[in-house]
């Protein structure tokens, strides 16, 4: 299951992201979906951990934290809606 990581930066690049949530367990893929329209990026992103453990970490210790002059919305994923 993924992490979905929102109010991020619009300056946090993959390697920044993926430092943060490593401190947490081995990042196995991080996410930074674009806007197709202006190719910037749309503020929020999807990390997946090794373990569903890990996750839980993450996301109790990043919820609400300020990172990088943001405060971070940090919780589990929902399913995508089919189109």
């Amino acid at each position: 299951m993924a992490i979905y990581v929102g109010n991020l930066s619009f300056q946090a690049t993959e390697e920044d992201v993926r430092e943060v949530f490593g401190e947490y367990g081995a990042v196995k893929r991080v996410s930074l979906p674009m806007d197709r329209e202006t190719g910037k990026k749309r503020g929020f992103a999807f990390v997946d951990l090794d373990t569903e453990a890990e996750e839980d970490l993450a996301i109790e210790k990043l919820d609400g934290a300020e990172w990088m002059g943001r405060l971070l919305k940090v919780n589990k994923a929902k399913p995508k809606d089919p189109r």
